[in-house]
């Protein structure tokens, strides 16, 4: 009966907004409300959808059409497309209505939104990645409609440069409008009630990444592996803790949580590296469906990544490698996010991912993509590496300032909290100095701390990479040993009973010590950049040393002002590393003058150390290579080549 079907249908559509309401709008203080814009060409329905999704939801709705200024509408009345720059005045009020918006409890906006870079305008300061629902037809049906109706500026004549300039998205919700209204806003609302974005791990970082997106207005669903006695209601009781959680779903069955999910399914694993990451994706598998997306986030080996893109690809499942850099704090407010894998599903992910990282001093994001393949964990495993050598040579800055110089912490900390007003300012060197202020009961605890140094694989792997790639990227190595040295605690303590504590004070400046240190920090960053150009040669990945820089200046470990001063560089220089940035002769001489008085005092620097010989050996002309060749060439029969064609014709002596 008509009437019945009427108070069904009202009741429904109660239950939908009550649901919206909850599952949507049920955000807590600090987060942010989710824009739905409806796009699409001209005639293609965005008004009508958009007007009953709005009532459906209980959302304001505006018509995108409504704020183009009176030229552009009569521009558009006499039948004349809009250029680029008429359209900017228009994209600017949207920006500012959809800022507006996402400020209260959302909106549903209809907007052509035609190219990507209108997109992106409209995007601008958002804090949540909008909601787009694409509407898509044939051009003789959207024709006949434009045909059809009455009293609108923009005339059928327009409809073929509307397709002309129209580029879709690879995001967002796509819908033929030959369904019909009815059917298209109950898909829509359907879509709207299931997660859209899912996250495997709830450990430190996995926790705090979901936070981080759900407080962007993201509808999660988390799943955490169900251990007895250990790990056992670990979704639920995060969702219960944490108000921007609080319209998520948590799931201790990985069927359930991936059924879950709006489709194409968007999952985010942060598990860690190695065999547990195969066992989620074997786990996964037969709850996929062709044009589903993995991503891992987790600090895995590139060439692994490689093998599971591989892998998927024969499901044609989607596989990105994503580097996260920034702790577990990055995490949740901002990290550097360095994805890498299939450009496709890049492209479909590119407003969530870039709406969880963190922000240059632009206003962009702290994310890019990487390039194909692995390279996105293999970009991050040489952030790692770097990372390495910057703590060896603040360990070693402070070293030679307590041990050799007999400085107490707190005026370390009063020294490092100056460099930190300056050019050394950064990440590292900031929690440096809370560490060495920070006391429990009375005791300094960096003190109660033993001096027995961990590392997990990406200081390793980096370091193979160069050598593999043929880079010297000694400062990494040296890191590394030191790391490994420290764990001989037994071995040391007895050493050091045969003669090997402090003999004589260092005799530097704090200046010469900033400068020593800084050089030190650029050759290091210039040898981590030399691997990473080596690589995307080898390995065809087209990385780009600037936009690499860029997102690096902010969410990650290794921010500093000099990544900024390395970016700003870049930028201007291209893929050409600037080299003639730590070839400055007072540095040089700093160097040398710290590296010397503290070996004197029989202080270990490795890195300090190593920056000084690989600056001498860079900046010789000659060097002691040709016996190492003559030694090959004896031995092995390698041969050489003769200094009057360095790289021409090779030679063999018969030596005996």
């Amino acid at each position: 009966m008509p009437e019945l079907r009427e108070v069904r249908d009202g009741v429904v559509s109660n239950i939908r907004k009550l649901l919206f309401q909850v599952l949507i709008l049920g955000r807590k203080s600090g987060s942010v409300a989710r824009v739905h814009i409806i796009m699409g060409v001209s005639g293609s329905g965005k008004t009508t959808i958009g007007k009953s999704l709005s009532e459906k939801l209980g959302l304001p709705f505006y018509d995108g059409d409504d704020f183009h200024p009176p030229a552009n509408k009569t521009k558009m009345k006499a039948g004349i497309p809009l250029s680029d720059e008429d359209r900017q005045e228009w994209l600017g009020a949207m920006n500012r209505l959809i800022l507006e918006q996402s400020r209260q409890d959302g909106a549903v906006i209809a907007c052509s939104a035609l190219k990507e870079k209108y997109r992106l305008a409209l995007s601008k300061q958002l804090e949540s990645p909008l909601s787009w629902i694409v509407l898509r037809g044939d051009f003789e049906l959207i024709h006949d409609r434009m045909m059809a109706r009455k009293d609108h500026f923009m005339p059928a004549g327009l409809l073929q440069s509307q397709f002309e300039a129209m580029e879709y998205p690879a995001y967002g919700m796509h819908l033929s409008i030959e369904a019909g209204p009815e059917k298209l806003v109950d898909a829509i609302l359907d879509y709207l009630e299931k997660p859209e974005f899912g996250l495997v791990g709830l450990g430190v970082m996995g926790k705090s990444l979901a936070r981080n997106l759900a407080s962007k207005g993201v509808r999660m669903a988390l799943f955490n592996q169900y251990v007895p006695g250990k790990e056992e209601k670990v979704a639920e009781k995060a969702i219960a803790a944490f108000p921007e959680l609080a319209s998520s779903r948590g799931f201790e069955d990985l069927h359930a949580f991936a059924d879950s999910l709006s489709r194409p399914r968007n999952i985010f694993l942060m598990v860690p590296a190695g065999p547990p990451v195969d066992a989620v994706i074997q786990q996964l598998l037969p709850s996929l469906s062709p044009g589903d997306i993995l991503m891992d986030g987790g600090n895995s080996h590139f060439e692994d990544t490689d093998r599971r893109i591989s892998m998927l690809s024969s499901y044609d499942i989607h596989y990105l490698g994503i580097g996260v850099s920034g702790g577990e704090k990055g995490a949740l407010t901002g990290p550097s996010i360095m994805p890498g894998g299939s450009r496709e599903a890049w492209e479909k992910l590119s407003p969530y991912l870039s709406a969880a990282a963190a922000r240059d001093k632009h206003g962009q994001a702290c994310c890019t993509y990487i390039g194909p393949g692995g390279s996105g964990h293999f970009v991050k495993m040489i952030h790692n590496g770097i990372e390495y050598a910057e703590m060896q040579l603040l360990a070693e800055a402070y070293w030679i300032l307590r041990e050799g110089m007999q400085y107490s912490p707190e005026r370390i900390a009063d020294l490092f909290d100056r460099w930190n007003q300056g050019d050394a300012a950064g990440y590292l060197l900031e929690i440096t100095i809370k560490i060495l202020r920070f006391k429990q009961d009375g005791r300094l605890v960096l003190d109660e701390i033993a001096d027995i140094g961990g590392s997990k694989g990406t200081g390793s792997w980096s370091l193979n990479a160069a050598a593999q790639l043929g880079v010297p990227a000694n400062l990494i190595g040296e890191a590394l040993f030191a790391r490994y040295l420290s764990s001989f605690k037994e071995a040391r303590t007895e050493a050091a009973k045969q003669g090997g504590t402090v003999s004589a004070p260092v005799q530097v400046s704090e200046d010469q010590l900033h400068e020593a240190y800084q050089l030190a920090r650029w050759i290091n960053h210039h040898q981590g950049l030399e691997v990473l150009k080596a690589a995307s040669n080898q390995y065809g990945w087209d990385l780009k040393l600037p936009e690499l820089t860029r997102i690096w200046t902010n969410g990650c470990i290794i921010r500093s002002s000099l990544m900024e001063t390395l970016s700003r560089a870049l930028m201007g220089a291209g893929q050409a590393l600037p080299a003639h940035l730590f070839l400055v002769r007072d540095h040089r001489t700093a160097l040398k003058e710290v590296v010397v008085m503290a070996l004197k005092a029989k202080l270990a620097i490795p890195c300090l150390s190593a920056s000084l010989n690989y600056l001498l050996g860079l900046s010789s002309a000659d060097s002691p290579a040709n016996l190492i060749q003559a030694q090959r060439d004896f031995f092995g029969a390698h041969t050489y080549r003769k200094k009057e064609d360095p790289f021409g014709k090779a030679y063999h002596t018969e030596w005996e």
